[in-house]
């Protein structure tokens, strides 16, 4: 054997063994250079519009973690071409880059790896390798149905409600249907949905997309699942993960209506008819979950209800959906460990199965890497920039559940507070669990034991 092939051997025995994990956040990185050399070529601009590098790295980086945070206006900034990759880049950040991957070889006739498959486990954040094909042709199926009817519903909207052309309606029924599925909350009006209050077609529409992307794609391929067997006259079945991640969904989607709804009854929502109020209080709920899209001023929300809204926020969407934060499954474990503590139990029980130690620590693990992440950003922000704590809070609590909101200072950020917001939302794309198994050594068990003590905590 020559020098040539051992050292083929040797090279391809160090590509075997790159993490999955580690190739998926290089994939998100790759793309997203590649996203800011495209928007940043004249093409993709209107013409006259100069558009700094920083600022490129910072929509490329907003689209691919489906945050929305943007230092420009994306209609006027960008022409029809920057749109369409502006689109792409939502589109591939929402759904995961191996759920394109996966539909690739597919079409292509390629059988799907162990390696493949445990790439598409890392990006969807799934505990098992057990169906992830499935998974990952499901979630392309579901985006483009519902993005689909969504640009025919949202299509016919804007041409009978607001005589628009038929192809100017078309591209903004789908750039909207595209943002909303994939909860980026990038608009072409410049001041998101301020101006469609009382709009119930276009509130209703994108309401039910934010819904659809944000609630977890394992949670729709189990009701399909059940629709299906339902159909056939069997017993539906839900996973654990799809009761508690729906439950806690719909619970602080109703906290934070119920929220913005009296906080906000002498404030924002002043004037207001009171049908008005709870589709308004309704949707801005939904929105702060990992949507994006306002339907008010979000500086002249109350101050309690902008912190209700951080705390929103930094739990996030569902786990395996286009949502970032926490996630509410992790929040979920947190409150179901503390009712156990409280109740003098040593294991956690719910819905008559009891979680894994593994999972309990994993959930604690986030949520203390997670605050510790929003401190440190928020304290080095508050030196360099010249904004309120409230302010910086939250817009660090919107790049990190990747939602899009902001009090107004996205545009006025220094580079330095830019590049700042630029790894918190990369962050909250890729997930905390990723990082964190980015930088894990696999070790083997321990061969012994010490005499185990209690110490004093709390």
């Amino acid at each position: 054997m020559g020098k040539q092939d051992l050292y083929l051997k040797e090279l391809k025995r160090k590509k075997l063994t790159v993490s999955p994990v580690y190739l998926i956040v290089m994939g998100y990185l790759l793309f997203t250079a590649l996203g800011t050399a495209l928007i940043s070529l004249p093409f993709s601009l209107q013409p006259g519009v100069e558009f700094s590098l920083v600022d490129a790295l910072f929509t490329a980086t907003s689209a691919i973690s489906v945050t929305g945070l943007t230092a420009v206006d994306t209609g006027s900034t960008f022409s029809t071409t920057g749109r369409c990759i502006l689109a792409f880049l939502m589109q591939f950040g929402g759904i995961g880059i191996m759920t394109l991957g996966t539909l690739v070889f597919v079409m292509r006739g390629n059988q799907i790896s162990l390696r493949e498959r445990m790439m598409i486990t890392a990006d969807q954040n799934q505990p098992s390798l057990q169906g992830m094909v499935y998974l990952a042709l499901f979630i392309f199926k579901a985006a483009v149905l519902f993005e689909l009817l969504g640009t025919l519903v949202l299509t016919v909207h804007f041409t009978n409600e607001y005589q628009a052309p038929f192809i100017s309606a078309l591209s903004a029924g789908l750039f909207h249907s595209i943002s909303g599925f994939t909860n980026c909350g990038f608009d072409l009006f410049g001041n998101s949905l301020q101006g469609f209050q009382q709009d119930y077609v276009l509130k209703s529409v994108i309401g039910l997309l934010l819904l659809a992307g944000a609630i977890g794609f394992p949670v729709l391929l189990e009701v399909n699942s059940n629709i299906i067997s339902w159909r056939k006259h069997r017993r539906l079945r839900f996973s654990l993960y799809t009761k508690i991640t729906t439950i806690t969904f719909f619970v602080l989607l109703l906290a934070g209506f119920v929220f913005v709804l009296l906080s906000e009854q002498h404030g924002t929502l002043a004037g207001m008819p009171w049908y008005q109020k709870i589709t308004v209080s309704l949707f801005q709920s939904l929105t702060t979950k990992s949507g994006g899209f306002s339907l008010v001023d979000v500086s002249a929300y109350h101050s309690a209800t902008l912190l209700f809204f951080c705390l929103l926020m930094f739990i996030g969407a569902s786990p395996s959906s286009c949502g970032g934060g926490i996630r509410t499954t992790t929040f979920a474990v947190l409150i179901l460990s503390m009712l156990a503590l409280l109740k003098g139990r040593v294991s956690v029980k719910v819905f008559h199965r009891e979680l894994f130690q593994e999972d309990i620590i994993k959930a604690f693990t986030v949520f203390f890497v997670a605050v510790m992440l929003v401190v440190a950003a928020v304290i080095i922000l508050s030196v360099i920039e010249d904004f309120s704590t409230m302010e910086i809070l939250f817009e660090v609590c919107s790049a990190f559940g990747t939602t899009g909101l902001s009090m107004g200072i996205t545009g006025d950020l220094s580079t330095a507070g830019k590049m700042i917001i630029i790894t918190v939302m990369f962050i909250g794309r890729i997930g905390l669990v990723t990082l964190l198994f980015l930088f894990r050594r696999r070790k083997p068990e321990d061969r012994y034991h010490y005499v185990k003590e209690h110490i004093i905590v709390g």
